[in-house]
């Protein structure tokens, strides 16, 4: 993507998908409305709610509840979610502090004006943004 002339795009990191989402009503309040949510993963990451949902009884895989990673049911891949099972977030049992991207997996991306950009930057820093 290539921003247009007097366009800014802020990179903001957020520990929960909760937080991100508030920061993103928050810009969407104040009429930003260039605004991506991805979550930050060592593997490929798809929140597959049809295979990974433990509360409707259809956990088929831990990789799949601790990873967010889809296609890894328990009739498929076998190669994959054997390899993404010696990840210390899926065992337990770790180093300390082992995370995504320092703790901090939920990437919310911003493009607006630069009339806008301090408004945006200082709500995002309100909401508890890393930059």
């Amino acid at each position: 993507m290539q921003l247009s002339s007097g366009e800014r795009s802020i990179l903001a990191y957020f520990p929960s998908s909760s937080t991100a989402k508030e920061a993103m009503a928050a810009l969407k309040k104040e009429g930003i409305s260039e605004i991506q949510l991805d979550r930050v993963s060592r593997f490929g990451v798809s929140l597959d709610r049809e295979f990974n949902n433990p509360i409707a009884g259809q956990a088929d895989t831990i990789t799949g509840l601790t990873l967010y990673s889809s296609d890894t049911d328990q009739y498929t891949n076998n190669d994959a979610r054997v390899l993404m099972a010696t990840d210390p977030s899926v065992s337990g049992i770790g180093a300390d502090d082992y995370g995504v991207a320092g703790g901090k997996a939920f990437l919310l991306t911003v493009v607006t004006d630069e009339h806008n950009l301090d408004k945006a930057v200082t709500i995002l820093k309100e909401m508890g943004a890393y930059f």
